[in-house]
């Protein structure tokens, strides 16, 4: 969550150490044969893919559907209680906010377009919210708020979407 007075999520770059994990997932990420590599249009989640996109010679594709939940809560230092909250009444949204079953929607729906655009392999960079949420619309049930708030970051999630189905694997989902 940006801080008050801080850069805003379009402006606000990764620390030197999320430069050096997104250098770490150049041979993983570029072990699936990407077809294209897309991104949420702020900043940090650009700089997470572009080092795959240096070693494949694949362009970035922003999207602004990719990026993290509009959740209309403003910079606060105790945003994890209105996170919570939205968690568990996840139709709620806030005043110039979206909903988090609008956010699973959002989500559901850019990603499916695109594997089905590119029919092969792609990296998408987003952020914590939007991924746990499209596991959501994917239905991973046991995606909750504690298993967003737990996820590392980077996070590596692999959606297969095979014959008109959707499986999902990754660090805390039961196969």
């Amino acid at each position: 969550m940006p801080r008050s007075g801080g850069p805003g999520d379009y402006e606000r770059s990764l620390t030197a150490a999320g430069e050096q994990q997104a250098e770490r997932l150049v041979t993983e990420l570029a072990a699936v044969h990407p077809t294209a590599i897309f991104s949420s249009p702020f900043l940090r989640a650009v700089q997470t893919v572009q080092p795959l996109a240096r070693h494949t010679g694949l362009p970035i594709e922003t999207h602004h559907a990719l990026r993290e939940w509009d959740s209309g809560i403003g910079p606060t230092p105790d945003y994890a209680r209105f996170y919570r909250e939205n968690w568990t009444e996840p139709w709620l949204a806030r005043p110039g906010g979206e909903s988090l079953c609008q956010l699973s929607e959002r989500a559901a729906a850019i990603l499916t377009a695109q594997a089905r655009r590119h029919r092969g392999r792609i990296v998408v960079g987003s952020h914590g919210t939007f991924i746990s949420r499209a596991l959501v619309a994917f239905g991973r049930g046991e995606v909750d708020w504690a298993f967003s708030r737990a996820m590392s970051m980077p996070a590596v999630y692999r959606l297969d979407f095979e014959d008109g189905r959707i499986q999902a694997a990754g660090p805390g989902l039961r196969t």
